[in-house]
């Protein structure tokens, strides 16, 4: 099995036994809803299901001082009034007599993970705890946690497996600022955060949230927060701050930094989307954080992160408060780590005004730390978020009239959610391949579909009449089957698929697929063709169409929907490529289908090629074909049929920067295209 699913039923032991209203909402059922919609959607039984271990005080003083482990040992024998007592020298926490066995648990649930993917008995995992940890601190118990299970399973990946660069993404509503404190001149450890901020205005108001704060000594640079200045962010907000901000630096520090794969390890502590305190942000549609991300939108997340490492990713629960959006978000998050297609995304494709001053401010901010921000063209710097604890945002009550309209419009969307899950099942094949002659050698997972079969002749042959280099046997043998899988995908038989085509009708086949994918009902297509592949000249530039070259003479854009960049000369420099342009194009565009066609001359290395195609999974909702040249398939064919089953693209090896022709022909691009594609934007446009 590829995904471990860690949990322990006592986790639930631990409830609130007095009024309170802040803390309330941090309750047993948080775990027990989310295992049992985890049943409903068959996805525990798909999981290796590991029962948590209690974590030692040993693992525990990793982090934390004795004197805070022994007073939370302490706990165990305290009476409710002592109990109330002791939480409320805290901010947002609460003790119960089994506070201290389940936060064991939920620390040594996060160490078993780390263990069964260092080790290789999974590839990656997912745990479900309580009480959540990104708050606690060395000595003090915080915002609903008590140990921090991340920080300390991220010491221990160090100790005991002998990491040297480990990655932790929060996407809590609030800042984690326990992990910041424990990392902060740590440089083994890159931690990213994003959060509401308000500019200090939001919990827990703390001026280290901003985005100059880039951590201390040796670890400046590894710390990148990212504040939201206002609510309402939504998906487009989330990847492009990925896209623009967290992989560009992830790339150069876990995969690539002095030319050496650093990335032994990941540890993701991304759950579904919450957080604990005061306006605590819900899973998913976030009516108290009054974010607007949706539970598909960490489906894709989970992806993005998953061409990190080896697929090395290691998932812990932290919040999450609203029980049905809270489920189906981890829900979201198990479909990715076992390698079932993200959902398309709803809504526009634009991020916020706001979101680009957010992500210009930590571009600036981290600029002088990482070369892969600062080639990607000048980026002012902005003044620090106002700071100030005297207008504090006042929180969403529970029961109060705002918060059951948001909840409101909460149902509604994962109902809109649910009706997409039916709309949309898993399918029976995830990826076939349609090779005219399959390499002996040529070895592929086992439920990857080995198609035999090909389109009606009459249909075949009519489609061969457009290309006098189809009526070739050869060709029209390869067209039919390249047909065969097509219709496979169009008509949801079939995720995604490979094919190969004789040389001479790779590009006669490819306005083939165009034409009859756009007659079969694809409403967008997105076309990404790498190496000498020219745009059928009577194709309608009509908007259905967005036509990409990767190796193109020069850097141009004719049209919106036609776009041409020259092949980057170094790993850094394709990089940047993929996440600057192919990507916010792909994401802007919501493609129904994507066509990567590797032509003559295509320069593309083995992880080049299969981290592209794994990426470009996540904006047609996995519906990606590829197309290759017969002669040149049999390892790149084997690897892309892995990645698009849902494993990680092999490591892209030594690393350069991108050279200066490859940056200008980058930034010349976003010039001229993002006024039309928002999300290429780095920077808040200036208002007149």
């Amino acid at each position: 099995m590829r995904t471990a699913l860690v949990h322990h039923e006592d986790m639930t032991a631990a409830r609130l036994l007095w009024e309170d209203p802040e803390c309330e909402i941090e309750r047993p059922e948080r775990l027990t809803t989310a295992l049992e919609r985890l049943r409903q959607w068959g996805l525990e039984q798909r999981c290796l299901q590991l029962a948590a271990r209690e974590a030692s005080e040993a693992e525990l003083g990793l982090v934390h001082s004795p004197e805070y482990v022994s007073l939370v040992r302490g706990t165990q024998t305290l009476s409710t009034r002592e109990l109330q007592a002791l939480s409320g020298q805290y901010d947002a926490v609460y003790f119960h007599p089994s506070t201290f066995h389940c936060a064991r648990l939920a620390v040594g649930a996060a160490l078993q993970l780390v263990d069964a993917v260092l080790t290789g008995a999974v590839h990656n995992g997912l745990a479900l705890v309580r009480p959540p940890g990104h708050h606690s601190q060395r000595a003090a118990a915080n915002g609903f946690c008590v140990f921090n299970n991340v920080a300390i399973a991220a010491k221990y990946a160090k100790q005991r497996h002998g990491l040297h660069r480990i990655l932790i993404v929060d996407w809590d509503v609030h800042h984690g600022q326990g992990i910041q404190y424990i990392f902060e001149d740590d440089p083994s450890v890159l931690y990213f955060s994003w959060h509401r901020y308000e500019h200090g205005h939001f919990w827990p108001y703390l001026r280290e949230s901003d985005a100059d704060a880039v951590g201390q000594g040796q670890g400046r640079g590894f710390t990148v927060n990212l504040p939201w200045n206002q609510v309402g962010m939504g998906n487009a907000d989330y990847v492009a701050a990925f896209l623009h901000v967290l992989l560009p630096v992830a790339f150069e520090d876990l995969t690539l930094r002095s030319g050496i794969p650093r990335g032994e390890g990941l540890a993701w502590q991304g759950r579904a989307p919450g957080g604990p305190g005061p306006g605590a942000h819900h899973a998913g549609l976030c009516f108290q954080g009054q974010m607007r991300a949706t539970p598909q939108c960490f489906s894709h997340l989970t992806q993005l992160l998953q061409v990190l490492a080896g697929g090395r990713v290691c998932a812990v629960l932290e919040g999450g408060y609203h029980l049905e959006s809270l489920s189906q978000s981890v829900c979201m998050v198990a479909k990715a780590l076992l390698g079932d297609p993200a959902l398309p995304l709803s809504g526009p494709m634009e991020p916020h005004h706001s979101a680009l001053e957010s992500i210009q401010s930590v571009r600036a901010a981290q600029a002088p730390h990482w070369k892969s921000l600062q080639q990607q063209g000048s980026t002012p710097i902005l003044n620090p978020s106002t700071y100030s604890l005297e207008q504090r945002a006042s929180p969403v009550s529970p029961g109060g009239p705002k918060f059951k309209a948001a909840e409101a419009q909460a149902s509604a969307a994962l109902s809109s959610l649910l009706d997409q899950l039916h709309l949309n099942p898993t399918l029976p094949v995830r990826t076939a391949v349609a090779l005219t002659a399959l390499d002996a050698a040529l070895v592929l997972p086992a439920d990857v579909l080995r198609q035999e079969g090909s389109a009606p002749q009459e249909e075949t042959r009519a489609w061969a009449r457009l290309h006098e280099a189809l009526a070739q046997d050869k060709a029209l043998t390869a067209l039919g089957k390249v047909l065969h899988l097509l219709n496979g995908i169009l008509d949801g038989q079939v995720s995604s698929g490979i094919a190969a085509t004789p040389e001479p009708a790779l590009a006669p086949t490819l306005d083939v697929v165009i034409r009859r994918s756009s007659s079969h009902g694809a409403r967008r297509l997105l076309c990404v063709a790498v190496g000498q592949l020219d745009r059928s000249t009577d194709l309608a530039d009509d908007g259905r169409n967005l036509w990409l070259n990767i190796r193109g003479k020069e850097a141009a854009a004719p049209s919106k929907f036609q776009v041409s960049v020259p092949l980057p000369g170094t790993t850094g420099g394709f990089v940047s490529c993929v996440l600057a342009l192919v990507l916010p194009l792909a994401y802007g565009f919501q493609p129904d289908l994507v066509l990567v066609a590797l032509g003559p001359a295509h320069g593309l290395q083995v992880p080049q090629a299969t981290l592209l195609a794994s990426l470009l999974r996540g904006p047609a909702g996995g519906r990606v074909l590829v197309l290759l040249e017969q002669g040149s398939t049999s390892q790149l064919a084997g690897v892309l049929a892995r990645v698009l089953q849902g494993e990680a693209p092999p490591g892209l090896g030594p690393f350069s920067m991108a050279s200066p022709e490859d940056t200008q022909a980058l930034i010349y691009l976003r010039g001229q295209l993002e006024a039309e594609w928002k999300m290429l934007q780095v920077a808040a446009p200036q208002v007149p």
